[in-house]
Formats: C-alpha cells, structure tokens, sequence
C-alpha cells in the first residue's frame, strides 16, 4: 500500500521535529517544511541528523508568508513523493512580543502573517486534491495564549485564536468529503529555546502549571499522529488542549 503523505510547516523546529517522528513511526511519507531564513545547508543538516536516528524525512523550502513561495514548497512535495498532501500540519509561526501601547505594526503584522494568513496559504493547495481523494487530514498548531490571552502578546493570542474560528468554519464544509480539520493547542513545551531560558524564570513558569513540569515534544506530537491517524475520521472541528492543566475550558 502507498504510504499518506503528511507535510509540516516548521518541522525542523523543536515541536516539528517532533512531530514528523512521530508520522514517520505512524507509517506516513514526512516531509518537513522549513524557512531557516533561506539557510539551506541547516536543514539539509537537520535531514541528516534524523536519517542516523533512523528517520528519513524529505525537507522542502517554503517562506508560509509568501503564497507563491507555499506553492513552490507543496509542488516540491508531490516531486519528492510522487502524491499529493495526505496530511497538513499547520505548525510554523513566530513570536514579536511587546506590550500592545508599544507594538508596531511591522510586530502586529509580521505574526498575523506568519501564524495565521500561512494557514490560508498553505490549506488552499492542499483542500481541493483532498476533497478529489474523499481523504484529508488538517491539523492547525494553535496555544493556551489562544485561549486565556498573554501579557506582551496581542498579536500572537489573537492570530492563534483565529486559528480556532478557521478550524471550526472549514470543518464544516469538508466533513462530509472524509476530510478532518482539527486544532491541537500546546501550552508551555520543553523546546531547545525554552531551555535556554533562565533557571529561575524556568521555575517560576513551573509553579504556575498544575502538572508542575513543562510538556515535551513528544507529547504534541503523539496527538498530533492520533488525529492523523485512518481512524480517527470522527473527530472533527476540534481543539485538544495539551497545556500540564495551566488553563482548562
């Protein structure tokens, strides 16, 4: 049988990584989406890495602000896979923090094109050859800042918060065609930039989870391969919260 082929924005991040693991050991065909500032060689390094792990994980250049550049990315798939996308994880963004009275409009902007006007760019390409398959799976990375807002991150609690009102619309009017649209919102994760913040900060950020701990990557990236998965047809229109309890709805 010819394996699915599921694409990740910002998979050769922290959380991305993760996830396209998780897919490849789930038995999809991965390709990891990246930008890295046009820096090709490090994700080239990045494929490496996972190929001595075990993993062989297609990369494909694409700047999610640039619609033509999402196009030349989702073109590059189906020459690296001989298929269409299978399985979309919207999961590269950014962060441009500041109180809302000092935020510019490049900070605004920046972030709203990143997190959510790139889940515009990149879903249009992949819907209509999903809906000719009557199979697709769409799963958009969202926040807990989504959900309860944050000090300092307007732009980013409200492009994530939008990202929920898409998933719900577009659910809708694919569900009958077998194609689910589900929103999966980390709260506090153990990336390599969160361990470089400070002990003390790290800790304070602690007290403040019930779980009293950070999640992993590998804890997004499990749900992330369950709601991909052939079975899981019938959820749809969904957020799974994966935040250690720090906010409940």
């Amino acid at each position: 049988m010819t394996k699915r082929v599921a694409l990740v924005t910002g998979g050769t991040g922290g959380i991305g990584t993760a996830i396209c693991r998780a897919l490849v050991d789930a038995g999809f065909r991965v390709v990891a989406g990246y930008n890295s500032g046009g820096n090709h060689d490090k994700a080239k390094e990045w494929q490496e890495e996972q190929r001595k792990d075990g993993y062989e994980i297609d990369v494909a250049y694409g700047d999610v602000t640039d619609a033509e550049s999402c196009a030349a990315c989702v073109e590059t798939v189906k020459e690296l896979t001989g298929g269409s996308v299978d399985v979309l994880v919207n999961n590269a963004g950014i962060t441009r923090d500041g109180m809302f009275k000092k935020m510019s409009w490049e900070q605004w902007n920046e972030v709203l094109s990143a997190n959510l006007d790139s889940m515009f760019h990149m879903t249009r390409l992949v819907i209509n050859p999903m809906l000719d398959k009557g199979f697709g799976r769409i799963i958009n990375i969202s926040s807990v800042n989504a959900q309860k807002g944050q000090f300092g991150q307007c732009n980013y609690s409200a492009a994530k918060a939008g990202i929920h009102g898409f998933t719900k619309a577009l659910a809708q009017e694919v569900a009958a065609k077998g194609i689910t649209v589900n929103t999966v919102s980390p709260g506090y994760i153990m990336t390599p930039m969160v361990a470089k913040i400070a002990e003390e900060v790290q800790q304070k950020i602690c007290s403040t989870i019930p779980v009293g701990r950070f999640g992993t990557p590998e804890e997004i990236a499990r749900a992330i391969a369950f709601i991909a998965d052939e079975s899981s047809g019938y959820i749809t229109g969904s957020d799974l919260s994966i935040n250690g309890g720090l906010h409940m709805s």
